[in-house]
């Protein structure tokens, strides 16, 4: 027997990781949950302190994968292949970001309002970040949960495919009705990173369907 898969069945897996990664996903949602209500704002002096929040939020969530990064370089034994860890940890942290860049976006640019589209893709954001966190919350357990998290999966998917239906209107709106260039330039930029969160967050979706199908 390959002395590798010997040391496997005599070795616990770590799994300390799950914890972490349960951090990380409850991180995204309290972050969707930030945004959601920045959208919500309808007065420029009330944006900065959720900004503000979500950047630090942001800068938490670079704490978090850090401390997944350096203990992935001292587990022996993984929960599931290493690549998968590093590549849901760093998708994880790829919608941090994003969120973070529409904050960011919104405090540079100060877009005179927000459309409608901005407020409708931040709540599919939201939706999207509660079916990770119950994605995760399960993958600790994949023969028991793996049903759940595979319809959590799929309602991703159609998330996603919503916030795209979202962005394309938006645009089309912006073009037929914005007269301010500079404006729809603004919306333009901000929506596209909208967009660009949920597209992050389907990819969670990819690889925790890949982990499932090697643990099941």
């Amino acid at each position: 027997m390959n002395i590798d898969v010997l040391l496997k069945l005599f070795i616990p897996k770590d799994v300390s990781f799950y914890p972490l990664f349960e951090k990380q996903a409850d991180l995204i949602v309290t972050t969707s949950e930030t945004l959601r209500a920045l959208m919500l704002t309808t007065k420029m002096e009330d944006r900065d302190p959720l900004i503000m929040q979500i950047k630090q939020l942001e800068h938490d969530g670079d704490q978090l994968i850090h401390e997944i990064l350096q203990h992935l370089n001292k587990s022996f034994i993984t929960p599931f292949d290493r690549e998968d860890i590093q590549s849901l940890a760093s998708t994880m942290d790829d919608i941090l970001d994003y969120m973070n860049g529409v904050g960011q976006r919104v405090h540079l640019f100060k877009p005179k309002k927000f459309p409608a589209e901005f407020l409708a893709i931040a709540e599919v954001i939201l939706r999207a970040a509660h079916e990770i966190k119950d994605s995760v919350h399960g993958i600790q357990h994949p023969a028991k949960n793996k049903d759940k998290i595979f319809e959590s999966c799929s309602r991703l998917n159609k998330l996603e495919n919503s916030a795209d239906e979202l962005y394309h209107s938006g645009i089309s709106r912006l073009f037929e009705q914005e007269e301010d260039t500079r404006e729809l330039i603004k919306h333009k930029e901000i929506l596209a990173t909208l967009e660009k969160a949920v597209d992050m967050q389907e990819d969670v979706s990819d690889v925790i369907k890949t982990i499932l199908v090697k643990m099941v």
